[in-house]
């Protein structure tokens, strides 16, 4: 695995890279540039930079008028505030014109730690999942994510992406034939036991849970689905028909998230044993990062078990 970075970090400065090649590239924060690290393109392009202060609805409805002009902003603040408090204006503002507005939010999940509770944002897969015509993402590591932001700009529609806060090793780089697309997860490391399909940092979990699955004699596909909406439903009904078990894993409440969506299109059109993991419907709490995730069975050694779980419900 190579350099530990942040995916916000990561982000905030691929979207600075971008900036003299766009300009019609802009971006917003909500007085947390410092934290999503959308300060990187306000040091490099002050002008097109708009510090909206704590305001995130406004922030969503001001960005969505500056899209009419043909301007592609890119709104930051932390995944609690961008997915959840200015969710009726990315809904109705932003989504339903089907404004190319990217709605990123930072923070995301259990990681956030010593934050706690009320900023750990486990819900907003589901909420912006749950929105029409919104795509949602989540890049695993910083090669991933420059990838995904050089892939967003490009891309015309609203979409949101989930940035993290710790850093994390950086495994993309390392896979041969790796090419980012949105809407098309990767397979990471081929199996023919049990499929694991995992999103943002749960993805080197799961590649550290495989190898310690191999040393029980199982043989375990992990696959990075970097995006959950749309859903590459080729890839999965490929794994759920070649090995016959498949686990989930997300950094996420499992109720509405990758998770759902993989037993919602396997319901329908491969019935196949599949085990959920991820938070179990229950608030965080504050805490060191990895002590929070291990106190909610966010390791890879929790996925391993998962996978074993589903390899036994086999039929």
């Amino acid at each position: 695995m190579g350099e530990k970075i942040a995916t916000r970090n990561a982000y905030g400065m691929a979207l600075a890279e971008l900036a003299p090649k766009y300009p019609e590239l802009v971006c917003f924060d909500a007085d947390l540039a410092g934290a999503t690290m959308s300060k990187f393109f306000k040091e490099a392009c002050p002008e097109r930079f708009f510090d909206m202060g704590i305001a995130e609805c406004n922030m969503a409805g001001v960005a969505a008028g500056m899209a009419t002009c043909g301007f592609k902003p890119f709104i930051n603040s932390f995944a609690m505030f961008s997915a959840g408090r200015a969710w009726e204006q990315v809904r109705n503002s932003i989504a339903y014109p089907g404004l190319n507005v990217k709605v990123v939010g930072s923070h995301g999940g259990l990681s956030v730690g010593e934050d706690g509770a009320t900023h750990q944002c486990i819900e907003d897969f589901a909420l912006m999942r749950a929105i029409p015509g919104m795509m949602v993402l989540c890049p695993c590591d910083g090669y991933e994510m420059k990838q995904a932001v050089q892939a967003l700009v490009e891309y015309e529609g609203p979409a949101y992406m989930r940035l993290g806060r710790l850093a994390v090793e950086t495994v993309t780089d390392e896979i041969p034939g790796y090419k980012f697309e949105l809407g098309k997860g990767v397979t990471l490391r081929d199996g023919k036991d049990v499929t694991i399909i995992a999103v943002g940092m749960n993805v080197q979990m799961s590649l550290k849970a495989a190898e310690l699955l191999e040393k029980e004699g199982i043989s375990a596909r992990v696959i990075d689905m970097h995006t959950i909406k749309p859903l590459d439903e080729e890839l999965v009904l490929k794994a759920a028909k070649e090995t016959g078990a498949i686990v989930t894993s997300e950094e996420a409440n499992i109720l509405g998230g990758l998770g759902a969506a993989v037993c919602e299109l396997l319901s329908e059109k491969c019935p196949t044993p599949v085990v959920r993991h991820g938070v179990k419907d229950e608030f965080g709490r504050s805490g060191a990062a990895p002590k929070v995730l291990e106190a909610y069975g966010i390791t890879a050694e929790a996925i391993a078990e998962k996978a074993k779980q589903a390899i036994a419900l086999k039929k």
